[in-house]
């Protein structure tokens, strides 16, 4: 079991930056894929970022791709979000998820936190 609880969010200007951090119980947080997903009103949730378990290798999704980076602190249990130059349309409930499979898909992660508010002004 692991529970995930997220930070960082707020209301910035087009351009702006954010860290988004997500703090995890349990002592097996190093076992696991950590993953970034975000959803907007009215749409489904999307990928953002997902990083290995040792923090390796990291995936993003190609619209987040250059601007927004993916780390983590296996002995703080916390993973993060920089978001660098930030646009409206990434406005969105961000969320950081679990699992042991290295996936893009929210369905392969069993491990949900409750989401930060990102909100971005043009």
């Amino acid at each position: 079991q692991v529970q995930l609880v997220e930070s960082g969010g707020g209301l910035v200007q087009t351009g702006g930056s954010l860290r988004l951090s997500c703090a995890a119980s349990g002592r097996t947080f190093s076992s696991y894929n950590m993953g970034w997903f975000r959803q907007a009103p009215g749409k489904d949730r999307e990928f953002v970022a997902v990083i290995t378990a040792s923090g390796a290798f990291a995936t993003y999704a190609d619209s987040v791709k250059g601007r927004f980076t993916i780390s983590r602190d296996n002995a703080e249990n916390t993973v993060y979000l920089r978001l660098n130059s930030l646009k409206p349309e990434d406005t969105a409930l961000y969320y950081c998820a679990a699992s042991l499979t290295y996936r893009q898909l929210a369905s392969q992660y069993p491990y949900w936190g409750q989401g930060t508010q990102v909100t971005v002004s043009s």
